[in-house]
């Protein structure tokens, strides 16, 4: 099974990620490792990616994930899938591959991106992020105000693992 963690920057994906793969036993795979440099200094800089940018990202995700599930790998994914175009492409098996949405307010968000260092998607893309952002319907929601070990254990139910 692939557990696949959207949300926007800041939400908790990575953290919340390394500690449910650590609880299953499962690898961890951040989205971010899949940016090209390009992509990587785009966003430090501040500017959101466009399109074109994503499109190589997404189907190194999607060979990624192909890869694992041919391989029967457990492997939970940090990626922030805003778009619900994005979230198809990715989630093209909806029995091994499952999406949770890691969901905050623009304010919380906020003040964990304010708090970050050394991270190069910065708060000045918080507003793209959020504009970006197509909610999902129908899959699990996970509220990012509750403690870290109580969203993993929150996930781990919802999901039956």
């Amino acid at each position: 099974m692939i557990i696949i963690l959207m949300g926007v920057s800041g939400s908790g994906k990575t953290t919340i990620g390394k500690l449910l793969a650590e609880s299953l036993q499962w690898e961890f795979s951040d989205a971010d490792a899949f940016h090209s440099p390009e992509n990587v200094e785009k966003m430090r800089r501040g500017i959101p990616l466009s399109e074109a940018d994503r499109i190589p990202w997404l189907q190194d995700l999607q060979t990624a994930i192909k890869h694992w599930l041919q391989e029967n790998k457990n492997v939970v994914l940090a990626c922030s899938a805003l778009k619900d175009s994005y979230r198809q492409f990715l989630v093209f098996d909806s029995e091994r591959i499952k999406l949770v949405y890691l969901k905050g307010s623009y304010e919380l968000i906020q003040m964990r991106l304010q708090e970050r260092s050394n991270h190069y998607m910065s708060e000045k893309l918080l507003n793209s992020q959020f504009y970006t952002l197509e909610e999902p319907f129908n899959t699990i929601s996970m509220d990012v105000a509750q403690p870290p070990q109580v969203i993993v254990q929150n996930i781990k139910t919802a999901l039956g693992v």
